[in-house]
């Protein structure tokens, strides 16, 4: 970790945790599973930070979850999902989805695809509440994605996001830059910048794909790209105690 300032770390993708198996390969921005940091729990409210690739034909078998709300966004590929709900659908570049865990579901996530790899990110924040109702909603964001624009895919406040979190203090954003774009972060108490492919800078200091910066209280700071890039921008007014 670089501190670059009082209120920017800068993890770089070397340093994230890292499961290999035959099937996945995992990289996490904190502790997660057998890997395990103190120091390393969480960003504000954003507790999972995963980017995970799944070989052809496999994924995550059935599995269960409670009071959580969780976001995937899938970079290349196509990820299937089911759950206990009933729910159904399969994730590709451009969609977004998330499952309210509440008081309990069970869900699995598969590589639609054969002959390909699928790429995700999957982000886990505490809802507002325990004990809710378990739910599901995808939608399609592509519409939305304008290049050189930070657009609001998940929030529990923002009207204007692509699908609803059941966390009032959270906002998800993502960005598709081209080589000489900018954007300023959101001016928040904790926000994480997830460099999820290419290259760019924030606030001068470099990032390349999957590192990440954790800001406290740093102002709208500027990223800008240096190739075609997808950054990754929680928004967050909150923190676990």
């Amino acid at each position: 970790m670089v501190n670059t300032d009082a209120m920017i770390d800068i993890v770089a993708a070397s340093q994230r945790f890292h499961t290999k198996l035959d099937w996945l390969e995992s990289w996490h921005s904190f502790s997660f599973g057998e890997h395990h940091d103190p120091r390393n729990t969480h960003h504000g409210i954003l507790l999972v930070s995963n980017d995970d690739v799944v070989a052809p034909g496999t994924g995550f078998g059935t599995h269960p979850h409670r009071d959580m709300e969780i976001v995937t966004w899938v970079l290349a590929g196509a990820l299937e999902h089911r759950d206990s709900g009933g729910n159904h659908g399969v994730i590709t570049p451009g969609q977004a989805q998330r499952m309210s865990a509440g008081r309990g579901i069970r869900h699995s996530e598969m590589n639609a695809s054969k002959t390909e790899p699928v790429h995700l990110l999957q982000m886990w924040v505490v809802p507002d509440a325990n004990g809710l109702d378990p739910g599901y909603e995808q939608r399609d964001a592509s519409a939305a994605l304008e290049w050189g624009k930070l657009v609001p895919i998940a929030a529990g406040a923002n009207p204007d996001a692509v699908i609803h979190i059941n966390q009032t203090h959270a906002t998800l954003w993502v960005a598709r830059l081209r080589a000489g774009d900018t954007i300023a972060v959101p001016d928040a108490p904790y926000v994480h910048v997830f460099a999820a492919r290419g290259d760019v800078a924030i606030g001068g200091a470099p990032m390349t794909t999957g590192d990440a910066a954790r800001l406290a209280d740093a102002g709208a700071l500027d990223v800008t790209a240096t190739t075609d890039s997808e950054v990754v921008v929680w928004e967050m007014t909150a923190t676990l105690s």
